[in-house]
């Protein structure tokens, strides 16, 4: 069952692996049409409205011409239809086009044996207006064979247009049962299994866009627990959570790389904790400053000293948090302190066989079975790095294939857990930011090793970030 956000991600999967929109438009509508001609009546009304939902109708329009007496009723202006692809359909129909205020649309329902409701497809909120409303409750009144694309217009509105078939596209879509949209048939329409499978630029559309009148803090802010041994990590975390588009990055790290990270970046705001490691002494703080902001991530060059070990388990079981845990923080927790539904943990094959006892295998159908298992054990979103990341919340599984052998340079992992950082910090579920995450890191990676080959760093990936989302949101 499809969500309206999956919907338009497949479509850009699509177009992304080479399957363009049109083309999925007129298999759609071609869909349609065959439904429409087997149920033998001769004359068709379609209602079209001005998005995709109207090309849709206007190709089965089309399809249907030279068997049936087909009328189109457009619920507005030809200038006013929202897509290139639905315009270029009605050019094709205009022929047997009205517009709703030229016609009379009770006189024009009597007169039709079939009505196809291609007048609003997903995503809609609130209620019905004009003219849709009112065509809808006369459809509902007229007791004519209608037949829905791919949903029924008004579905999850109070006013929904009540048809005895609706034909939808691909898989049904969240809302719709036999009570309110008829007999159901899914017609594939090309969208190719691998748009379904791996991450690609559809992802972004769980991208939360900032507001014109959002203020600094509004739009995330997270905290990096890292750095003591290394301090190059953190600070990698924290630039790429930057360029994700969180407002605020702040790292609590021990006093010996408090100096050293500060020192990289005015952007980074960079708290000392007591010690030369982390301790359970600085637990306390760190649930201080875990409380003032909207993610946590936790591990990047945090080292294995016992206590550091201690302290990260005592945090990470206390921390309420969307939690990202990466890194150093594996070596000290298994499997089961790790329990953060709003969390997302990074593992690579070794760091997973460490946190969860389990053997991984060269099959990646075989380990994604694994790995759902274990994140139903921890209600954790897992991506598993690789070269093919596995992300899974247990119920819901992406592969991403971007990236590169280049990218297996230090710090490229602290990139991706700033990234997954800045999207929880954004609201994003645990999930959709894992899968958002594995494509802006990887594809920024490949964005890096077209100019730097296998010379890439880091900081190169982190850079590049900007240039992914510019491209796809």
């Amino acid at each position: 069952m499809l969500t309206f956000e999956e919907v338009k991600a497949l479509d850009r999967n699509s177009e992304f692996l080479g399957v363009p929109a049109s083309m999925l438009m007129e298999n759609a509508g071609k869909g349609v049409a065959d439904i429409v001609r087997n149920i033998g009546k001769k004359n068709v009304l379609f209602f079209c409205g001005m998005g995709n939902n109207g090309g849709d109708g206007f190709v089965a329009a089309r399809h249907l011409m030279n068997n049936c007496n087909v009328k189109v009723i457009l619920l507005g202006s030809p200038d006013d239809i929202k897509t290139e692809n639905a315009k270029e359909n009605y050019r094709k129909i205009k022929d047997v086009v009205e517009e709703i205020d030229n016609v009379n649309v009770s006189d024009e329902i009597k007169k039709s044996d079939i009505v196809v409701d291609a007048m609003l497809g997903i995503g809609v909120k609130g209620r019905l207006r004009e003219p849709y409303i009112g065509c809808v409750m006369l459809l509902n009144k007229s007791g004519k064979f209608v037949v829905s694309v791919d949903v029924p217009t008004g579905l999850g509105t109070k006013t929904i247009v009540k048809p005895k078939i609706t034909v939808t596209f691909h898989d049904v879509k969240e809302g719709m049962n036999e009570k309110n949209s008829g007999k159901i048939i899914v017609k594939k329409i090309g969208i190719p299994e691998d748009a379904e499978k791996y991450t690609g630029p559809g992802e972004m559309v769980y991208y939360p866009l900032p507001k014109k009148d959002s203020h600094k803090g509004e739009n995330g802010v997270v905290l990096i627990i890292g750095g003591g041994p290394y301090s190059g990590a953190p600070a990698l975390a924290g630039l790429a959570a930057y360029r994700t588009g969180a407002d605020l990055a702040h790292i609590a790290t021990p006093k010996k790389t408090y100096p050293i990270i500060a020192s990289y970046s005015p952007n980074l705001v960079v708290a000392p904790l007591s010690s030369d490691v982390l301790v359970e002494e600085d637990v306390k703080q760190l649930l201080r400053l875990s409380s003032k902001v909207d993610s946590v991530v936790i591990g990047p060059g945090l080292g294995n000293a016992e206590e550091t070990k201690k302290a990260v388990k005592m945090f990470v079981k206390k921390c309420s948090k969307p939690l990202v845990v990466d890194a150093s923080a594996f070596d000290a927790l298994t499997i089961d302190d790790i329990k953060n539904k709003n969390g997302v943990v990074t593992p690579h094959r070794n760091e997973f066989k460490r946190l969860t006892g389990a053997e991984l295998s060269d099959d990646v159908d075989k380990n994604v079975k694994v790995v759902e298992r274990f994140a139903r054990k921890t209600r954790m979103t897992i991506l598993l790095k690789g070269s093919i990341d596995i992300v899974s919340n247990g119920r819901k599984t992406k592969l991403n294939r971007m990236g590169n052998p280049g990218m297996s340079v230090g710090g490229t992992g602290d990139v991706l857990s700033g990234v997954i950082g800045g999207l929880l910090a954004k609201n994003v579920s645990s999930f959709n930011a894992a899968r958002m995450a594995a494509f802006i890191n990887g594809f920024a990676g490949d964005l890096a090793f077209e100019e730097k080959s296998y010379s890439l760093l880091a900081t190169d990936v982190v850079e590049k970030i900007p240039e992914v989302l510019k491209r796809f949101l």
